[in-house]
């Protein structure tokens, strides 16, 4: 099972991969915290430390190392436009224009964002029961 070791590893991984253009300029944690059946995970600024929250059902191997990468993926992409981080703000909202979408088909998450589409349209429901009764 993934803990929160692995996906800040996950987390530095992606950043260096995907997102050397963005400078970390503050401490970002990351870790895994509730049980969503709809949320996936999200992003805060507490005290100049941002937090990136995943669902903790992603810890569960059922579900595929993509979805969780696509999280964080979206939140970093938050990140880099100054939500939830003392980065420049790029835009007035963090969806606006459906930026988010762009940005991550930008970095080589199209794919995943497909894939991602089919599983919870399909199999999550399912997957979700499953998960939260274990």
């Amino acid at each position: 099972m993934r803990d929160d070791s692995w996906l800040r590893n996950r987390m530095l991984e992606i950043w260096q991969l995907r997102f050397m253009d963005v400078p970390m300029l503050n401490e970002v944690k990351i870790r895994f915290k509730g049980k969503w059946k709809l949320k996936f995970g999200h992003i805060r600024m507490k005290n100049k430390i941002t937090e990136i929250i995943v669902n903790s059902l992603f810890k569960h191997e059922d579900v595929p190392q993509y979805i969780v990468d696509l999280t964080i993926a979206h939140e970093l992409i938050h990140y880099s436009h100054g939500f939830q981080s003392p980065l420049e703000r790029k835009f007035n909202y963090p969806h606006q224009g459906g930026i988010v979408r762009k940005e991550l088909k930008k970095r080589g998450f199209k794919d995943a964002m497909e894939l991602e589409r089919k599983i919870f349209r399909k199999e999550w429901p399912e997957m979700f029961k499953r998960i939260k009764i274990e």
